[in-house]
């Protein structure tokens, strides 16, 4: 059987396990203060700034191979980022959803709600995590995953506009993830207008970055570090499914947000005593820019699954140019696949067709990928 369910399947890349190996027997101090988790904020930080050779030569721009690398710098003026390192707070946690809940949790006072596309993550795959923190996730109709600056705008008038607002959740911040649950990317345009409206309206932005590197090595993506670490107020670098055995890096560039965060870690059951352990990591795939080689491959096979889905003449759901595809094809046809290949079952379209994904990984074999194109 052949997997293509998702990016997350693999354990880790030999380079983690190699420096996880190496690194085994040293005696560190816990709780995320060792020097691994030292060395990774501040490789994370120079990437957020883009300020300087390493952190130019760490991230490959989609157009060129790993050993021509050179990362997509901001789209603006340095010095309209007013950022320096130590404007950048990085904070290690295991996984997506206990970020997503820590990260809001921490944000929103009681009465608050996060406003997130129907479609997002934290809105249809995290089992009410959100809501079990005592916050409500206010879900808007987005188009390809996205939401817009105008429909978080509506969104939060038509709030202060009812008369009865003081009886409804109030709007405090605003989710997306790039890549979308539907692979699907924010321009650098989309983004800022995002960041515009949510400082007018005092809501604080909030990136999940499960799959962002899958998101930066796309041909059609027009971010890059340091633009999201300029127009959010908070994202994360996800390791899980890009790589790492497990692990999430958070990066707070709002400065009000950062306070008692490592409380709030601590209180949601998030500060991992062998905390080190997420540092190894993030310096394995981030010193040398493999997070974003590795995150290439994936795209590029991708980009491959896709095409032979269209030359075969079916249509996707979805124009995604990130590591998720969407064919739509007949049930019968997608009984005969699962013999051999398994993939998620995504959306109904009508009585004989459904659409499904296929999910490529930073560790997926070319092989697979032709092993699946010849069953077409």
């Amino acid at each position: 059987m052949i997997y293509f369910d998702s990016d997350y399947l693999e354990g880790a890349h030999p380079k983690v396990m190699e420096l996880l190996e190496k690194t085994n027997f040293e005696q560190t101090v816990g709780y995320g203060e060792d020097p691994y988790c030292a060395q990774a904020r501040e490789i994370i930080a120079k990437l957020c700034i883009g300020s300087d050779s390493e952190s130019q030569c760490s991230a490959p721009h989609p157009a060129q191979s790993p050993s021509q690398c050179c990362a997509p710098q901001p789209s603006q003026p340095q010095s309209l980022a007013l950022m320096k390192p130590e404007d950048v707070h990085v904070h290690f946690l295991v996984g997506g959803t206990q970020t997503n809940t820590t990260v809001i949790a921490s944000v929103l006072r009681p009465h608050q709600g996060v406003i997130s596309c129907i479609s997002g993550h934290i809105n249809v795959h995290e089992s009410g995590a959100i809501e079990s923190t005592g916050h409500k996730v206010l879900g808007i109709a987005g188009v390809d995953g996205k939401i817009s600056a105008r429909q978080v705008k509506e969104a939060y008038d038509e709030h202060w506009n009812d008369a009865n607002h003081e009886h409804m959740v109030q709007p405090g911040m605003v989710y997306i993830s790039n890549p979308t649950e539907y692979g699907t990317l924010y321009s650098l345009e989309e983004l800022t207008e995002l960041h515009n409206v949510c400082k007018e309206c005092g809501l604080v932005l909030f990136m999940d970055g499960a799959r962002l590197g899958y998101g930066l090595m796309s041909d059609a993506n027009t971010l890059s570090l340091p633009d999201i670490a300029r127009l959010t107020d908070v994202f994360y670098i996800g390791g899980t499914k890009v790589g790492a055995l497990f692990g999430e890096a958070v990066v707070i560039t709002n400065e009000a947000l950062n306070r008692d965060f490592r409380y709030l870690i601590k209180q949601r059951g998030g500060m991992l005593a062998k905390g080190r352990l997420l540092g190894v990591q993030f310096t394995a795939l981030l010193q040398d820019g493999l997070y974003f080689s590795i995150s290439r491959h994936a795209d590029e096979l991708a980009m491959k699954v896709r095409d032979a889905f269209k030359s075969a003449g079916y249509s996707m759901l979805i124009d995604s140019p990130t590591n998720q595809q969407f064919p739509i094809l007949p049930n019968d046809m997608i009984e005969r696949l699962r013999r051999d290949f398994s993939f998620e079952t995504w959306a109904a379209i009508d009585p004989d067709h459904t659409a499904v994904r296929f999910c490529t990984s930073w560790w997926t074999p070319e092989s697979n990928v032709d092993a699946l194109i010849a069953a077409l």
